[in-house]
């Protein structure tokens, strides 16, 4: 029988949680990543720098010995949820998270000790769309050098060395200086998408890209549901908090019984979404259900993040509609992870197949 999971958080994960909160409140304004979005640069790589190098919190997931944390992936959750809160423009889910777990499946200790100093960016070659266990693009193998174009690559443009599946069944570590990377149109613009073109480069075989791309994808999964998480907590807050102090007709919006009903909604659904995304954190940390558990997760987590950011962008009235307010980039946020590593239909069609409620 399966122990029963923790959802509550140790006076430790407090403690880390309160840390990168003061830490992103002193340096991840709303106003700065909106003129980040503006600019060419898209990536706060000085945070990046703060987070990964000042605090060691690139390596959490890798083992002490190769120069890691060998924290799991519960702490790893309690970081998602406050880079959720913030929406911070740095590439810690792609390269701490699932690039890490890549290389865990493959045992490039040398790559992963690399990872755990914060001298190396490193991104999984795979399309942010692709759900675990489903198809993913590979390049082909020709002479011993690698041709083909992988698209929809997020973070790709910070990347130093880019994870890549080839049709051999290897992956490859391609350094980011050898291939072409063409930026594309992505909603999301604090976690931008990219074109991924490689033309007779080399590669260093890692290991087998299919349990490897498995195992990355699946944590990828279960650990964003944190993210959407704090995403959707800190709209409810901002958003209950904008209604006490907002007046009309001479008295606070927020008394009106109608949005008191919409609030109440929400909050039980945020309060829902705590549990499944911890859910899934203590599974991947735990190996106990591990697959059903990031199902459950991401079936649920898209619809409650999505809403979130629609009831606060109205919920804030003329307000929410400007640039200068940063509940827009709650809601690209919210939209782009909605179909990152499966939508939500994929995912409930996996957690029907795995419980076994398959349809007639």
């Amino acid at each position: 029988m399966s122990p029963q999971p923790d959802l509550l958080h140790s006076e430790e994960e407090e403690a880390l949680r309160a840390a990168v909160r003061d830490l992103l409140t002193d340096r991840c304004d709303p106003a700065g990543v909106i003129a980040r979005t503006e600019s060419a640069t898209a990536h706060d790589v000085s945070l990046w720098k703060a987070l990964s190098d000042s605090m060691g919190l690139a390596g959490l997931l890798i083992p002490e010995e190769l120069g890691g944390q060998g924290a799991s992936h519960r702490e790893t959750a309690v970081v998602l949820e406050e880079l959720g809160r913030a929406v911070a423009p740095v590439p810690y889910l792609t390269s701490a998270v699932v690039a890490t777990e890549a290389l865990l499946s493959c045992r490039a200790d040398e790559l992963l000790t690399e990872l755990a100093s914060a001298t190396v960016i490193a991104v999984l070659a795979v399309g942010l769309h692709v759900a675990p266990g489903g198809d993913f693009g590979r390049v082909r193998v020709e002479n011993g050098a690698l041709h083909g174009e992988l698209t929809g690559i997020a973070d790709a443009a910070v990347a130093d060395v880019l994870l890549v599946p080839a049709d051999d069944g290897g992956l490859y570590a391609v350094g980011a200086a050898e291939v072409t990377v063409t930026p594309q149109v992505s909603l999301d613009l604090t976690r931008p998408v990219a074109r991924v073109t490689l033309d007779g480069v080399s590669g260093r075989r890692l290991g087998d890209a299919e349990p490897a791309v498995r195992r990355a994808l699946r944590a990828g999964a279960g650990l964003l549901a944190s993210e959407q998480l704090g995403l959707a907590d800190r709209l409810l807050t901002d958003t209950v908090r904008h209604l006490k102090e907002r007046r009309q007709f001479n008295r606070q919006v927020g008394g009106f019984q109608a949005l008191k009903h919409r609030l109440a909604r929400l909050w039980l659904e945020v309060a829902g979404l705590r549990a499944a995304a911890r859910n899934a954190a203590d599974a991947l940390a735990t190996g106990a259900d591990t697959d059903v558990a990031v199902a459950v997760a991401q079936a649920y987590a898209a619809q409650v993040a999505v809403h979130a950011a629609e009831e606060a962008l109205q919920l804030h009235g003329g307000l929410g509609m400007t640039w200068e307010h940063p509940v827009h980039l709650y809601l690209k946020r919210a939209k782009a992870d909605s179909i990152a590593y499966g939508a939500a239909g994929t995912h409930r069609q996996a957690l029907a197949e795995l419980v076994d409620l398959r349809a007639p």
